[in-house]
């Protein structure tokens, strides 16, 4: 099998955010050292970020079959889908910061991994956690909403990859969601925009 066909998963997805980015031909990475598959701990292969002016724009690299071909299921690749983010910019948003969302998703990835969760648009992820998501700790942001990411679905060599995006929320949004006082479409319409905001007020 020739290179090109062992990550045929792979650069289907660089080549989306590519050219959503065509001035970002290296953009930041960061990779996995030890796969999981071979006993390490963080289930994506890697999570690249692409400057998108006023936030940082994430995508992972492990959900779908990013190699060859392993599962039957023919209509999927992986899991069928892939996670990413849009993280705004702010002073405090240095590398140290991005290093920590990074950790979100592979810990979500992991979840996803050890529970064969699939992640759709316009759910919420609620752990109970009150602390911020922050490496400090002390943002209003705990959780996430979903939406579709605009790259959309891919059809690859492996299957189908839909970009599925996470929108932090705060605790107060998110109990809102969970005793089915508002919708996640109800709150998208209140935030009115698509980015992760460890700064914003509260929208209730």
């Amino acid at each position: 099998m020739s290179e090109i066909e062992q990550n045929q998963g792979w650069d289907c997805i660089t080549e989306v955010f590519s050219k959503k980015y065509p001035d970002q031909e290296n953009p930041l990475h960061f990779g996995t050292l030890r796969k999981w598959r071979l006993g390490g701990n963080d289930p994506l292969d890697g999570i690249s970020i692409y400057d998108g002016g006023d936030y940082y724009h994430f995508v992972t690299y492990g959900l779908s079959e990013l190699h060859e071909k392993e599962s039957e299921d023919l209509e999927y690749s992986g899991y069928g889908f892939e996670l990413t983010v849009k993280l705004k910019k702010s002073p405090k948003v240095d590398e140290q910061e991005l290093k920590g969302m990074a950790g979100v998703l592979q810990s979500l990835t992991r979840y996803v991994f050890e529970g064969n969760v699939i992640f759709q648009p316009y759910e919420y992820i609620y752990t109970g956690q009150e602390s911020g998501m922050d490496t400090e700790g002390t943002s209003n942001i705990t959780g996430f909403i979903t939406i579709p990411d605009e790259a959309g679905v891919i059809h690859t060599p492996n299957g189908k990859v839909e970009f599925v995006q996470l929108i932090g929320m705060t605790d107060r949004e998110l109990k809102a969601l969970v005793n089915k006082e508002y919708t996640v479409k109800e709150l998208l319409d209140k935030l009115s925009h698509d980015i992760t905001d460890y700064n914003r007020k509260e929208l209730i």
